[in-house]
């Protein structure tokens, strides 16, 4: 694991196939992070979208669901316009604690895909992530 890898863990009072379900379900996606064009499933491309107030639709992020294996793992490629198609991994682990879910998010290899630009990008990404999670929460609670 890279110094500039990205490690999150949250707790939620839910199921793993619950928390499952808002991290594959289109429509439960869309209640914490930004809205995708599809369920997410293994092998499929998938995009996330902003609605801008005109209506239209803009990417925030896209790549490719690479491994599935539910409620326990999900692993995607992803890539964010400041990485000029450049590809990072970020993998979902579920496990049961507790009564409920402990969910760890790993995003890697944002320092290979941004070059100088990699601290500055880091920083947006670990406080976006914590932002995202911050909504799951309050959806979840």
């Amino acid at each position: 694991m890279s110094s500039s890898t990205i490690n999150k863990t949250v707790f939620f009072n839910a199921t793993r196939e619950t928390v499952w379900s808002y991290l594959t379900e289109k429509d439960k996606i869309a209640q914490w992070f930004h809205p995708p064009r599809a369920d997410l499933n293994a092998g499929e491309a998938y995009e996330l979208v902003q609605t801008a107030e005109d209506g239209t639709e803009q990417m925030m992020c896209w790549g490719t669901v690479l491994e599935m294996s539910a409620p326990e793992k999900m692993v995607w490629s992803f890539t964010v316009k400041p990485l000029n198609g450049s590809l990072t991994t970020v993998t979902w682990t579920l496990e049961e604690v507790l009564c409920g879910t402990r969910l760890t998010l790993q995003h890697e290899g944002i320092e290979a895909a941004a070059g100088e630009a990699a601290m500055g990008l880091l920083m947006a990404l670990d406080a976006g992530w914590d932002e995202h999670f911050k909504a799951w929460r309050k959806v979840l609670s």
